[in-house]
């Protein structure tokens, strides 16, 4: 059985008309219950990440200034999102959950975070809309634990994962993939451990030509124990911050194929929605949705 992890302030009306649609995660939530995809004793509200986690990954000299509201207007320009209280109060919320639900696919298989996928963040900043990231820091904790030694990130967000490419640069006991746009934010692209970069207006076809072509025999050489699968919406043809032009059914394909290739490797997954800025919404949420579908399938 798959796990959700939500809460209300994922989709906090703190940034109204922002180009970033928050209100995608609460329309989310209601529609993947609305649709029978998952039952409510199948969620949980996750608990704010605890500090010893967070420092195992970012900067004592980034955390201290973030948590007390200090950063300076640059370093928020730089975010992307005015800087509050209830932001980061959200962010400590989300990571949480991904690190519950990693917590739980290693011992069930699967889990799913309704927001997340904040791979913008690096270990001493935010951008991009990411002020912590949560798979960087999901990852560490469990290593901390002792309960993995190897992990891989799938960054299939149209926008590379730079902020993980830092964070793990020179770490071989975790992998970074990330396959994207080649003209897309960022401008200056760090060095994950294997970067596909894709040329604007690539369809279906040739995008899992590549994603075939790629994960299985990775997945064959690093062996991980867990699995990070940032499956962004942005992908889509039409997207306001992608240029690629997958159809509905080519995000289908993709999610699919990455899903089954865990369950038949019986290899936990964590799954978080990452970005989405198609003119409609509706597109955004039908998007996410048949990822929580296809997981719910998968992992009965």
């Amino acid at each position: 059985m798959i796990k959700v992890a939500y809460k209300e302030n994922y989709s906090h009306s703190l940034w109204e008309n922002h180009p970033f649609p928050m209100e995608k995660y609460e329309l989310l939530w209601r529609q993947i219950l609305y649709q029978g995809i998952i039952e409510k004793d199948q969620y949980f509200e996750p608990k704010a990440i605890s500090e010893e986690d967070i420092l195992l990954c970012h900067s004592s000299e980034y955390w201290n200034k973030l948590n007390q509201l200090q950063l300076s207007d640059k370093e928020v320009k730089k975010i992307g999102f005015p800087l509050s209280r209830d932001l980061v109060n959200r962010e400590l919320d989300i990571t949480g959950g991904t690190l519950e639900l990693s917590l739980w696919a290693l011992e069930n298989a699967c889990g799913l975070n309704i927001a997340g996928g904040t791979h913008h963040a690096f270990s001493d900043h935010g951008e991009g809309y990411c002020l912590l990231n949560d798979h960087a820091i999901a990852i560490r904790a469990l290593q901390n634990r002792r309960l993995i030694k190897r992990a891989l990130i799938v960054d299939l967000d149209v926008h590379q994962g730079n902020g993980s490419a830092e964070i793990f640069a020179n770490d071989a006991s975790v992998f970074t993939l990330s396959i994207h746009g080649e003209r897309n934010y960022p401008t200056k692209k760090e060095k994950s451990d294997l970067d596909i970069a894709l040329a604007d207006g690539i369809e279906d076809a040739e995008y899992m030509d590549v994603l075939h072509n790629t994960l299985p025999k990775l997945i064959e050489t690093e062996k991980p124990d867990i699995i990070f699968y940032l499956a962004g919406a942005d992908v889509l043809a039409g997207d306001r911050f992608g240029r690629l032009a997958l159809s509905m059914q080519g995000a289908y394909q993709r999610d699919e194929y990455v899903l089954s290739i865990c369950q038949k490797l019986n290899i936990p997954v964590v799954v978080t929605m990452g970005g989405g800025y198609s003119k409609s919404l509706a597109r955004i949420i039908d998007a996410h949705s048949q990822t929580f579908y296809l997981a719910s399938q998968l992992f009965d």
